[in-house]
């Protein structure tokens, strides 16, 4: 078996995979603040998983971590985590040493990608965006079967490239950044009507005029997310995910309807047939857990 983690800022999730790449076990806690903290919740996450699935931990064939922040696959130190009020935290060492194992680590969103391409689409395309709308937005891109990093390892942080220069600052230090409009922090800034996209989404359905007017924005710039992946990967598939992903095919829909709607009046756009190319991850699926199991065995 095959062990993922998934560290998040509220919640460690972990996966067993089984040889045929199903989850054979699954198990969750709330993961800390702080070094010691953060390693302690992913040592537990693992012996629970160990005790789950009946084995002892040494017959574990590899372990991987996702985790945010800036990742440094070659030694697995993790920068800039500030959620987990984590810097420069040497993860794949410290942790290897409670575990007795080797640990690779991974970025988060990276991480995710691989496991959806795991999901959706190994063996039926070549490539894949995954593009994760959460706290903030930023996309993973498998090609040919493999994480695609860039030379710096920043490929797919689009959640930063300005949209509006007159915009508010970002906290990148830029201005008008795409995620500052199609994001979960962007949504809190922009509406007060209720605590999730599901909540504005209700309420634009209600006729709310201010909740309109958010929800539509939100969904154009998530279309101008996927239409800017295509554009400048050419992936065979845009899969979205993250927590405002919890909407489904309500949230895929409506940004098929508005990429449609550009279609219909350029020719160009038309041909890349952007709407076909979007899907969202399946509901539940550990999607960052799954491809840090992958990214344990050297992706």
């Amino acid at each position: 078996m095959r062990v993922g983690i998934d560290i998040g800022g509220t919640k460690t999730q972990a996966v067993a995979l089984a040889s045929d790449g199903t989850v054979a076990a699954e198990h969750r806690l709330a993961t800390g603040f702080g070094a010691a903290a953060v390693l302690d919740s992913a040592e537990a996450a693992v012996c629970a998983l160990a005790e789950t699935a009946g084995v002892p931990l040494e017959d574990f064939a590899t372990i991987g971590v996702g985790i945010p922040g800036a990742v440094d696959r070659a030694t697995g130190t993790v920068a800039h985590a500030v959620n987990l009020g984590l810097e420069n935290l040497d993860l794949g060492r410290e942790l290897g040493a409670r575990l007795g194992r080797p640990v690779r680590v991974e970025n988060d969103v990276n991480a995710a990608a691989l496991g959806a391409w795991q999901a959706l689409g190994a063996g039926t395309a070549d490539s894949m965006a995954y593009l994760n709308l959460g706290t903030g937005l930023a996309a993973g891109l498998v090609l040919g079967g493999r994480v695609w990093r860039g030379s710096r390892g920043v490929a797919g942080e689009i959640g930063h490239i300005p949209v509006d220069p007159a915009g508010p600052l970002c906290p990148c230090g830029q201005r008008g950044c795409l995620e500052l409009a199609a994001s979960g922090s962007g949504l809190a800034r922009a509406w007060e009507g209720g605590d999730s996209v599901r909540d504005l989404f209700a309420a634009a359905e209600a006729g709310d005029p201010g909740a309109v007017a958010v929800r539509d924005r939100l969904v154009e710039h998530v279309a101008a997310a996927v239409r800017l992946l295509v554009l400048t990967v050419d992936p065979d598939r845009v899969v979205v995910g993250g927590g405002l992903s919890s909407l489904g095919d309500e949230l895929v829909g409506a940004v098929r309807g508005v990429l449609a709607g550009w279609a219909a009046s350029s020719a160009f756009l038309a041909m890349l047939d952007l709407p076909q190319r979007v899907e969202v991850l399946p509901a539940g699926f550990p999607a960052a857990a799954v491809g840090a199991a992958l990214v344990g065995e050297g992706d």
